[in-house]
């Protein structure tokens, strides 16, 4: 390895969401927040969250709305027409 090339690193604290904290070698100066750890990570605590089901579900009804609305239109337009009213005869006037 080449002296005098590489960056300087040094211990930072890392800070979760959950509240874990704990320290890292890093090139950076200062202490980093992080969203996910090895502590809340539903990989290794084997516990899945489920951040986004409301959004998920509120999309898949949306896309469920649309589809029925465009199948509803389809068949309104292959649907038989009503026969109207045939036009009626006037009974001629009696002279």
């Amino acid at each position: 390895m080449k002296t005098s090339i590489h960056p300087q690193t040094q211990l930072i604290k890392a800070t979760c969401a959950c509240g874990a904290t704990f320290e890292v070698t890093s090139t950076l100066d200062h202490d980093i927040q992080l969203d996910v750890c090895s502590q809340c990570h539903p990989f290794y605590t084997g516990k899945q969250n489920l951040v986004d089901t409301a959004g998920r579900l509120d999309r898949f009804r949306e896309r469920l709305a649309k589809t029925s609305s465009i199948q509803q239109q389809k068949t309104a337009k292959k649907a038989p027409k009503a026969p109207t009213e045939a036009p009626t005869e006037e009974t001629p006037a009696a002279e």
